[in-house]
This record gives C-alpha cells, sequence and structure tokens, in this order.
C-alpha cells in the first residue's frame, strides 16, 4: 500500500521571518513530515487594499487592519524563498508553496516543486486554473468554500489548460474547524463524481479527524503546522504544534498497516491460533464401530486434532468406522 502523502502546512505562520520559516522546516521534517509547504505572493498582485479581515483572523490576531496590511506584514521575498527551498534540500524535506498568483507561480515552478497546490480561494478562478493547468505539473486542489458544481468548473479548466495529474482535497474553511461541520463522507462524493485520487486538509483541533480521513481513503493528509499556537498571526491557533504533528503521523501510519489488502483470510498468527481454539467433533460418549453418529453421541470441543466443527452436517448420519472413546476426535 501507498503511504498517505503528509504535508505541514505552516502557511504564514513564520510571520514573516527567514529564520522562523527555517525552524518550520526542520520541526516539520523531525515530526515525519513528507513535505513542508508556504504560502507565496505579491500583495499588491493578490488583493485590494479595502478588503477587510476575515473574522477569525481578527479574533485571531487581536488587531484590526485591512488584509493588505496583514499580508504585506506577511510576505516573505523570493530570495527567502530560495533559502527556505535550499534548506528544505539541505535537510530532507519536500518544499512546496501555494502562489497565489502567476508571477509567484512562475518563481516556484523555478525552484524545481515537485507539485502545484491550489489553495480553496482559488475555487472558480479559471484563467489562473487553465494557467496552471498548461504548465504539465501534478495538481493538488483543496475544495473549500465550494459545492460539487464549483469543483466540477474547477477541474475542467485544469483539464482545459492541459492538468492530467489531479487531487482534490476536501476541506472545510474554518479555523478551528468544528468537527460536525467536516463532513469526512464528501470525500466518497468527490471520488466518486471525478474518479480523481482524493486527500483532506484539515482545520480541527486534535489529531483524531485526519487519522480518520486516511482510514476513508485519503492519499494526502495537510494540516496546519506551527512551532507554538501562542504565537501572534492568524493561523497559530488552529494549527499543530510539533509534538501532536509527530503523533498524528504515528496515528496515521498505524492505521495504513491496519487497513491491508481486504482479503479475508487468516492471518499467520491466527492459524497457529485456530489449531488449539477452533472447535472440532469429538466423540461424546463411548462409541462402537459401525454406531451411526449424531448429536447423541457427537459434541464439539477445543482440541487440536480431528474435523472441524463446520464438518458437523457431512459427519452426522455416517456409521462410525472403529471405536471412539469420550473426547476423542471423529475421523471421517
Amino acid at each position: 500500500m501507498k503511504k498517505t502523502f503528509i504535508i505541514a502546512e505552516a502557511g504564514v505562520n513564520h510571520n514573516g521571518s527567514l529564520e522562523l520559516a527555517k525552524r518550520l522546516c526542520l520541526a516539520a521534517k523531525n515530526a515525519g513530515a513528507d513535505c513542508v509547504k508556504f504560502q507565496t505572493w505579491k500583495t499588491e498582485n493578490v488583493i485590494t487594499r479595502s478588503v477587510a479581515q476575515a473574522d477569525y483572523q481578527v479574533a485571531n490576531t487581536g488587531v484590526e487592519e485591512s488584509q493588505f496590511d496583514m499580508l504585506k506584514k506577511l510576505e516573505l521575498s523570493y530570495d527567502d524563498f530560495r533559502a527556505v527551498k535550499a534548506y528544505c534540500d539541505e535537510i530532507g524535506i519536500q518544499f512546496a508553496s501555494t502562489a497565489d498568483e502567476p508571477e509567484s507561480l512562475d518563481f516556484l515552478l523555478s525552484l524545481g516543486i515537485p507539485f502545484i497546490k491550489i489553495g480553496s480561494g482559488e475555487i472558480g478562478n479559471i484563467p489562473y486554473l487553465r494557467y496552471i493547468g498548461s504548465k504539465n505539473k501534478p495538481v493538488i486542489l483543496s475544495t473549500g468554500m465550494s459545492t460539487l458544481a464549483d469543483v466540477e468548473l474547477s477541474v475542467v479548466a485544469l483539464r482545459q489548460g492541459g492538468a492530467t495529474d489531479i487531487t482534490l482535497l476536501h476541506c472545510t474553511t474554518s479555523y478551528p474547524c468544528p468537527y460536525d461541520r467536516v463532513n469526512l463522507r464528501a470525500m466518497d462524493t468527490l471520488r466518486a463524481a471525478f474518479d480523481l485520487p482524493v486527500g483532506y486538509s484539515d482545520h480541527t483541533e486534535g489529531i483524531a479527524i485526519p487519522t480518520a480521513a486516511v482510514a476513508r481513503g485519503a492519499v494526502v493528509i495537510e494540516k496546519h503546522f506551527t512551532l507554538d499556537r501562542h504565537m501572534d498571526g492568524p493561523d497559530h491557533l488552529a494549527s499543530t504544534e510539533p509534538e501532536e504533528f509527530r503523533q498524528m503521523i504515528a496515528a496515521i501510519r498505524q492505521v495504513e498497516a491496519g487497513l491491508g489488502n481486504g482479503h479475508k483470510t487468516p492471518s499467520a498468527e491466527e492459524r497457529t491460533i485456530s489449531a488449539v481454539v477452533l472447535k472440532r467433533i469429538v466423540a461424546k460418549t463411548f462409541i462402537s464401530a459401525g454406531e451411526e453418529l449424531g448429536a447423541a453421541n457427537l459434541t464439539v470441543k477445543r482440541s487440536d486434532k480431528g474435523l472441524a466443527a463446520s464438518y458437523w452436517d457431512i459427519v452426522v448420519g455416517t456409521k462410525a468406522q472403529r471405536n471412539y472413546a469420550p473426547d476423542e476426535a471423529i475421523e471421517l
């Protein structure tokens, strides 16, 4: 079975600091993540100056300001990202980042990112999705804030651009997301509707939901990642700290091991145990050769010899071929 690809979503939790970004990379590597992912943008290219913050951003930062001003403070330069990518290569973890506009996408592609991650905010952004599709890279598309029709429109746009390798991530855009808003069964709907690999981008507290998503067939898990949930910034509070992230990965790997191949057959350990645990047909009383076998002189007990209890209907009504003492295993 192929292992679930686990992304530590560092996002903007570097707080605009290159040094903190590198610390996030190392912590993600030590926690066992396959990839650490950031967000790359030029603020002037992605947002107008008048857009207000989302309610959760105000609640998490305690500061009321425009989204433009907030994002500008969190923006890392392209040179910063070159340094982050080089550091990821040095420590041995995949680097990725979500580009929020074409210029930043081209920059990230010049760094050799392994796939293009598209945030939920680009659902329905037809010109940009077509542009992404033209880049001939694997694509991972988050689907928060969308209907099935919105997802279809976006998948069609990616394919119009030329994308052939698309993975969909179910997502509920809420920070943190209440458990009763997760709707993991939507993963099944996405898989059935588009016949594409499906994963899950998580914003819940704890590790139960992403672990359950793997049991439901998620091939990718993305979860927000921070060094300290109490740091200043819009996303820290809905993020997972390194030790909990490590526990999540351990739980996911246990689930993967437990999923198996789907064939219902006894394991090697079960075959050994069954030899002394499964019931077998034995004599209930002394039985003489030629005596008819049935409920009056047969019973089933644990035994290390003889016919399994499942042979009962075959044995009953036949004649004993020899004498049997009580508890002696019956033979055909």
